[in-house]
């Protein structure tokens, strides 16, 4: 289980890297630009995944293009959620995108909507109510108008549809981590264009803090992916149990880093919802398949 733990430790970092980025004066946007050369490049030296079926005249080249733009637009946002909404509540909208998942294979992909999950379903959605819950006295939240409630409305609905889009493309014959590999180096190009003009305009200046940083995140953005995928190829048969571990383990780790280590402030509204989040992803985990 120590796989499941390293995944779940490299997504809570995540967070952390983005949280801190303020803090040293480093720029996001660069951040997530090299965290794409390094999660390219890993992925290619340690997934090697095949990239024959890319050669098809029927490869999914649009559906990718658009996963490598939803992909870094996503990253910024969750980078704007760790700052304004907090740790603790952005992982767990996170994590409970898997609603919407579930939502999408019942409507789109044929599953079937049994009564178990439709249950963990149900819990989430209140789940989901509670974490948006602003707490009355959080600092983090700065921004006027309910910003916070918005980026994590968009962090909810946004990796839900990164999930989804992966599964159209694995559906058109491009399986999930091909697919990664092109998105990661599509969106590294569209990224490093971008601040090869911000730099050209003098809004930023390129250096090494950012580049150092930036790959650390890639490092670790990365290491989330690779300990998971490892992790399922040691439990084969035990799929739900990763799942369900990954995502709780996320939701607990983040919650403990985010409370304690930089005082984040969580109403009672949240926290009933971070306990309701734990038992919806159980729940859902666990329902038994047809």
């Amino acid at each position: 289980m120590h796989l499941i733990l390293f995944s779940a430790l490299c997504s809570v970092l995540v967070a952390v890297v983005l949280k801190l980025a303020p803090r040293f004066r480093l720029d996001v946007a660069q951040l997530v630009t090299w965290n794409y050369l390094a999660a390219t490049a890993l992925c290619a030296w340690l997934l090697k995944p095949s990239l024959a079926g890319l050669s098809h005249p029927d490869a999914p080249w649009a559906a990718l293009l658009g996963l490598a733009v939803v992909l870094p637009s996503l990253f910024l946002v969750l980078a704007a959620s760790v700052r304004t909404a907090g740790i603790v509540r952005t992982d767990v909208a996170q994590r409970l995108s898997l609603l919407l998942s579930l939502l999408a294979a019942f409507t789109l992909f044929g599953e079937t909507a049994d009564a178990t999950r439709m249950v963990g379903l149900a819990l989430g959605l209140v789940a989901v109510v509670g974490i948006v819950a602003r707490p009355r006295q959080d600092a983090t939240i700065a921004a006027p108008g309910g910003t916070g409630m918005g980026l994590l409305l968009v962090v909810w609905v946004g990796f839900a549809v990164v999930d989804v889009m992966l599964k159209r493309i694995a559906l058109a014959g491009t399986p999930s981590l091909a697919a990664l590999q092109v998105a990661f180096a599509i969106a590294f190009v569209l990224m490093l264009g971008w601040q090869a003009v911000r730099h050209w305009r003098g809004q930023v200046k390129l250096d090494l803090r950012n580049f150092g940083a930036g790959l650390l995140l890639g490092l670790l953005n990365f290491g989330n992916i690779v300990f998971y995928v490892r992790a399922h190829q040691a439990f084969p048969d035990n799929p739900s149990v990763v799942f369900a571990a990954m995502n709780i383990g996320v939701v607990v780790l983040g919650t403990l880093v985010g409370v304690f280590a930089f005082g984040e402030k969580t109403s009672l509204w949240n926290r009933a919802a971070i306990v309701l989040a734990v038992v919806a992803i159980a729940v859902i985990a666990f329902a038994p398949r047809a």
